[in-house]
């Protein structure tokens, strides 16, 4: 954080203090780290239909919203590092939606709410893009991503960029999952010392916190869905080519896409509403023509009682067996309330052809090649599209030298001691195999060779004929598969599928704290499934005394420090 932003930022604080803000003093009695109300208006779990009700009947306006979520990154921020740039033009953009609204001009369900997005997604503003790393500072995106873009029409209000796995865990294989060059580590709020899921991790870790109203993140494989869960948050991944991945730093044209995180599954599928649609910046979005809901993905939000249509798959040969003990008890208990509730549950409902295509190793890109068949690996594709597409996306850049996978792997030697080029301890500590991951996608020089094309062909027919043919029982389609989305095996079966995914909060891990999700994976274009099916899921959840669902951060061991961060994925037996 520079002196700049810093003064910034107390200048926004005393402007908010200004206007008449309450700052209360928390008592003794209060537990750590307290969300503080925002004057009258109780911001802890606000719900975005919360702060859009506070605005309209005059008890809330944007500016103050923002400025008590700067109040809470203050208060909050050195210990989980969630954040790694605010906007200094935030005020100003909450100011005018403010004017706008007392001019009875309301844009939509997002006018005057704060998010952030993770630093891979452009913004043509004052803020950085750099993916966390120092060799893009300074660097002039030419236009604001689509997605945030879309985001401003919708009037809310961009307050800042999120901290995130460097280069989104593309630059090593052995890494501090939250770390970042230029960002530092960000840390759950559940566990300060583990894993805080990445690489959308400040993304998700700032919601989860109460820092934010909502978040964008991307996903390549993995890195929505998994922060999400780890957080006890929802997190909404789409189908690849249902958000325009224009003016965000890509990994692979084949499986990037940007999701959404939420408190709730209402608020993700709000921005998901914001950020959808055709892009002729991005050719894959094409592709959804016809293929999305007039009215947009909130009209298929419901309650409990519609449960009572629903038939879930299990596939449990496929991905449950792999989870942990407590996972499993914790889990099985929410099915039988989601069971009890009217919903049919058929168990056995397999991803075909799993014992090829699902590493029974835990989460393994380069499964393919690691039993001998490269040209089945999803790492086969991804090393080459990284090279092809990251010198597409650096050729658009002003201001720097960086134009190619080349130049970024100098960078990182010339930057040892913080970029950490050579593996540790020659580099640094959280990258603790160094850069192998841009050396493997070096390696290839993109070239789109028959072992390319036949891993491309492999890994996205057998993924999505598996999902497909598991969504179909007895020649009817069911309403989706429910898979634990810490085995992280199914998020990856759906990301090389390019299929959409949502997870749901589903309780925490007694030994480690951590977040346990449950996951709805669905077809092809088939979100209006997984709103319904997880807003009327959430819905049990909160209308029962169950513990199986959102629960507040605790933030064990808030003061360690420890870099890498401990992979502690497991329960406590």
């Amino acid at each position: 954080m520079t002196k700049q932003t810093m003064s910034v930022l107390k200048s926004w604080l005393a402007t908010a203090t200004a206007i008449g803000m309450c700052l209360p003093t928390p008592s003794t009695d209060d537990i750590l780290f307290p969300v503080l109300p925002c004057g009258s208006f109780k911001l802890e779990e606000a719900t975005i239909d919360d702060m859009q009700a506070a605005m309209n009947n005059g008890t809330l306006t944007s500016v103050q919203l923002v400025g008590c979520y700067v109040r809470r990154t203050f208060q909050t921020d050195l210990y989980i590092n969630s954040l790694l740039q605010y906007n200094p033009d935030a005020l100003a953009i909450a100011a005018q939606m403010d004017a706008e609204r007392a001019a009875a001009k309301v844009r939509g369900p997002l006018h005057g709410i704060p998010f952030t997005v993770k630093d891979n997604i452009a913004t043509k503003d004052q803020l950085e893009t750099t993916a966390g790393s120092w060799a893009l500072l300074g660097s002039l995106v030419p236009r604001d991503a689509h997605v945030v873009a879309k985001l401003r029409e919708a009037g809310a209000v961009l307050f800042g960029k999120a901290t995130l796995s460097e280069w989104a865990d593309m630059r090593s294989n052995n890494y501090s999952e939250g770390y970042s060059a230029r960002g530092g580590q960000c840390r759950s709020a559940y566990n300060l010392t583990v894993n805080p899921g990445g690489s959308s991790s400040g993304s998700a870790v700032g919601v989860a916190a109460n820092i934010i109203a909502f978040s964008l993140g991307t996903e390549t494989d993995g890195s929505v869905i998994n922060p999400a869960m780890r957080n006890n948050i929802v997190g909404f991944k789409p189908t690849v080519g249902l958000t325009s991945r224009a003016g965000v730093i890509p990994e692979s044209e084949h499986q990037d896409t940007v999701g959404t995180f939420g408190r709730t599954v209402r608020d993700a599928v709000y921005a998901l509403d914001a950020i959808y649609g055709l892009d002729r910046r991005d050719e894959y979005t094409l592709a959804q023509d016809g293929k999305t809901p007039e009215h947009g993905y909130a009209s298929y939000l419901t309650t409990k009682a519609a449960l009572k249509d629903a038939v879930f798959g299990i596939p449990w040969n496929s991905f449950w067996r792999y989870a942990d003990p407590e996972q499993l008890r914790q889990l099985t208990a929410l099915i039988k309330l989601i069971e009890d509730a009217g919903a049919t549950i058929i168990n056995g409902t397999e991803i075909t052809n799993y014992e090829r295509i699902v590493s029974p190793y835990g989460w393994d890109w380069d499964y393919g090649t690691n039993r001998g068949y490269p040209n089945e690996s999803e790492y086969t594709v991804v090393k080459v599209d990284f090279y092809n597409n990251i010198k597409t996306y650096l050729s658009e850049l002003e201001n720097t030298n960086i134009r190619s996978l080349e130049d970024i792997v100098q960078f990182n030697y010339d930057n040892d001691g913080t970029e950490g080029g050579h593996p540790w301890p020659l580099g640094h500590p959280a990258f603790y195999s160094g850069q192998d991951g841009f050396l493997a996608s070096l390696a290839t020089k993109g070239i789109k060779d028959d072992t390319y094309y036949q891993a491309l062909n492999f890994t996205q027919s057998s993924t999505r004929n598996g999902i497909d043919d598991a969504l179909t029982h007895k020649g009817k389609k069911i309403s989706g598969l429910l898979v634990p989305p810490d085995v992280a095996q199914a998020p990856q079966i759906a990301a090389q599928a390019g299929y959409p995914m949502i997870t749901l909060p589903a309780g925490t891990h007694s030994a480690s704290g951590m977040g346990i999700g449950l996951g709805i994976m669905q077809t092809a274009y088939g979100e209006p499934e997984l709103v319904k099916w997880g807003s009327a899921i959430e819905d049990l959840q909160k209308s029962t005394n169950t513990p199986y669902k959102r629960t507040l951060p605790q933030w064990r061991d808030f003061l360690k420090r420890n870099i890498p961060v401990y992979n502690v994925y497991e329960g406590s037996d």
